[in-house]
């Protein structure tokens, strides 16, 4: 807490106290909007419950990279090598062991993340262009691994039979996609909760702390690297599990899913909806995927130049992403609000 008092040293100076600047966000109704925006999306929405799936799946992707870049500063380009493994991690215990849709998160989730602990060991002592190569490089290991594992994984051909058993033993995943999009949404709430838990605690303050200035967590005694790193392996958690849940829901892994594309790709949406704000993944995820699939349908020769279009328009006007543009909106409507 600070104090602002007169400048010109008299005596009897006012002190008052002086909240610290705070930005709003949803806080925790945020997270039933988004539940309640997928559930309504359930119901308006039944013959695009496909597209709904992977727009929550990759949300949470999506999500995952957010916590490295937006609240760890760490710039990557490879977040697709822990989605990569978590997949094709789900489809082969799925294959080979158990078919429990809930088996095939843990075991992505796990995978990815060992990945991340791994690989961030080695390459977050680099920084700024260094790291995002290496960042790069680490997903072409990856995509060039699971290429060459053919027996495991399928090679070029990818990883296909996947089968999910019946969630909870109760609900099938049928071929309208229902219980493949209900799931999906569930999974992704439940990601959101854990996410805003992790960054609000100690360990995601420290990790805005390194991001802010590391030299300070260092002053008093934290060590940068070890927090960016566990950042990088609780990210790469997330990332496995979006990975394993898109093996469950679509049933197949294909090599693209570790590709350098989909790591770009998942970034553009997290600009577009806004960083260090976990709803901006989900917002500029919709809205990326949902302007792809309506333009790519309505004009399958130029979608890509409209895409771009908008995204200018974004990085130009609100370059705090979507999610910036509603608490501006938001703010101004609560000051009209104030002053009627």
């Amino acid at each position: 807490m600070t104090s602002v008092a007169e400048r010109d040293g008299k005596a009897g100076a006012v002190t008052r106290p002086v909240a610290p600047v705070r930005r709003r966000d949803l806080g925790w109704i945020g997270i039933p909007l988004v539940a309640l925006a997928g559930l309504a999306a359930f119901w308006l929405l039944p013959d695009d419950l496909a597209l709904l799936t992977r727009i929550a799946a990759s949300a949470l992707f999506v999500l995952s990279l957010d916590l490295v870049l937006g609240y760890g500063g760490i710039a990557t380009l490879g977040q697709a090598a822990m989605f990569g493994t978590g997949a094709y991690a789900a489809g082969i215990v799925a294959v080979n062991w158990n078919n429990d849709p809930f088996v095939m998160l843990a075991a992505g989730g796990l995978a990815g993340g060992l990945v991340a602990l791994a690989t961030g060991a080695l390459i977050l002592h680099a920084r700024g262009l260094t790291l995002l190569m290496l960042t790069i490089a680490v997903g072409q290991i990856v995509q060039e691994v699971a290429n060459k594992a053919r027996d495991w994984t399928g090679g070029s051909d990818g990883l296909s039979g996947i089968d999910p058993a019946p969630v909870l033993g109760l609900f099938r995943f049928d071929m309208f996609g229902r219980t493949s999009y209900l799931f999906a949404l569930a999974v992704l709430v439940v990601g959101l909760l854990v996410a805003r838990r992790i960054v609000r605690s100690p360990f995601g303050l420290a990790c805005r702390g390194v991001k802010e200035d590391p030299l300070r967590i260092s002053a008093i005694g934290g060590s940068p690297k070890s927090y960016l790193v566990a950042l990088y392996g609780v990210a790469g958690v997330f990332a496995g599990v979006a990975g394993a849940l898109t093996a469950v829901t679509s049933g197949i892994v294909g090599l693209d899913s570790a590709g350098f594309p989909w790591s770009a790709e998942a970034l553009v949406m997290l600009v577009l909806g806004g960083t260090g704000r976990l709803y901006g993944a989900v917002i500029g995820t919709a809205a990326f995927m949902g302007i792809h699939h309506i333009l790519a349908a309505s004009d399958p020769f130029h979608w890509m130049a409209f895409i771009g279009l908008f995204l200018i328009g974004i990085v130009l006007f609100l370059p705090g992403g979507i999610a910036s543009g509603l608490e501006r909106l938001g703010g101004l409507l609560r000051r009209k609000e104030g002053g009627a």
